[in-house]
């Protein structure tokens, strides 16, 4: 068996680091623009619902004072004003005195979705206070072209989840492609004081680039899970055993039997986890399904993961299954939770403020990885430029 001369290792590193180079470089310039407007929209998106409440208009109606009536009273109001070929598929009750409850409406059959409706209710008094139109607002474009870059079909949604894989690549490609030699850690993990030029494009990239790889890794990761949840979380799942929290859970009509009201199947959830409040139902468009009941423990964050307990009302009431995020195992957890880690949820300000700046990144790095290739590109042909003289001087 011959050997391998000792210089072909270090040639090969270093053919094999300018590659990376190389894709790294034309995958940034290729991708610059979709990945910037995913940044940015993504920023935007995280506060969605404080946007929404600064510039909508406030509502023209007022509410009753008094008990709030029973759900299935307010899902009967519903059903009464729904508009024709529409039924309710979820109710959401009000979180605390003074506010509406809201009903989803959807065709038979489907549960809500494009082309759903929503109507508020009076909790006391039952009077329907609006029916609004489907939002078609900026905020409503600003999220289709980020979920989806406004296609309605799949594969807009296939599309941006490529894109946030062409991310993860290009943040790890990143990191390697950064690493500094041996003592060079510290200069290489801050801007020098007075760059300039290419020097200081090159600092901020490297530099910013390290400091929020975990974040930026954590964004796009669950963005990615968002565009593929059934590839990802297999993927999670070879690595930390988990059920499919996704699967629909199927209940069995009884012959003869007449299922549960709403507000049995309600009780039945509350007395499984007495300790959480209820929040909403969704409810059953088909025999086979069940009530799927959520509710929130105390001091639960908003947008955090949900109890969800899923009612049979065919036999009891009962629950037929319980998924409470407090008993997940590690698999279940880390994908319960990445629609919340996307959109800057369930953890407080402190998060919501990192994911709204991990939108900024796509563009700093944008700006920085093309200023250091047009600079360098400069530089390159001003060398070519005065050898050119030289040569010519010399002749």
């Amino acid at each position: 068996m011959s050997s391998i001369p000792r210089s072909s290792g270090p040639r090969s590193r270093r053919v094999w680091f300018k590659a990376l180079q190389q894709v790294h470089l034309w995958g940034g310039l290729i991708l610059c623009l979709p990945l910037v407007m995913l940044g940015i929209t993504g920023s935007i998106l995280v506060f969605e619902h404080e946007l929404e409440r600064l510039f909508e208009e406030k509502p023209a109606y007022s509410l009753a004072v008094g008990e709030p009536a029973a759900p299935s009273a307010i899902l009967a109001a519903a059903r009464a004003a729904a508009p024709e070929g529409m039924v309710p598929s979820m109710l959401m009750l009000p979180r605390e005195a003074g506010q509406p409850a809201t009903v989803r409406l959807a065709q038979p059959g489907r549960g809500p979705g494009p082309g759903g409706r929503q109507m508020l209710i009076d909790p006391v008094s039952l009077t329907v206070l609006a029916t609004p139109e489907p939002s078609v607002g900026i905020l409503r474009q600003i999220f289709l072209l980020h979920a989806n870059l406004l296609v309605r079909d799949r594969s807009g949604r296939e599309i941006v989840g490529w894109l946030g894989v062409g991310m993860l690549a290009l943040g790890i490609s990143g990191l390697v492609l950064w690493w500094p030699r041996p003592g060079r850690l510290k200069a290489a993990l801050t801007v020098k004081k007075g760059a300039r030029g290419l020097r200081l494009h090159r600092d901020l990239h490297g530099a910013v680039g390290f400091w929020t790889l975990a974040l930026f890794v954590v964004v796009t990761f669950s963005g990615v899970y968002l565009a593929f949840p059934q590839t990802t979380g297999a993927a999670v799942s070879a690595l930390f055993p988990a059920r499919d929290l996704r699967a629909p859970v199927s209940v069995k009509p009884v012959q003869g039997t007449v299922p549960a009201t709403l507000d049995q199947s309600i009780e039945a959830a509350r007395v499984a986890v007495p300790e959480a409040r209820v929040t909403g139902v969704g409810l059953p468009q088909k025999p086979d399904q069940p009530y799927r009941v959520m509710m929130t423990p105390p001091g639960h964050e908003d947008g955090a993961p949900a109890i969800t307990a899923f009612v049979d009302p065919w036999t009891g009431p009962r629950v037929a299954e319980l998924r409470d995020p407090r008993a997940y195992s590690v698999g279940e957890t880390i994908m319960a939770w990445q629609r919340a880690l996307h959109a800057g949820q369930g953890l407080g300000w402190s998060w919501k403020i990192l994911v709204f700046l991990s939108g900024v990144l796509p563009p700093l790095f944008a700006v920085t990885g093309t200023a250091m290739w047009l600079l360098k590109r400069r530089a390159r042909r001003a060398q070519e430029v005065a050898r050119a003289a030289a040569l010519s001087a010399a002749e």
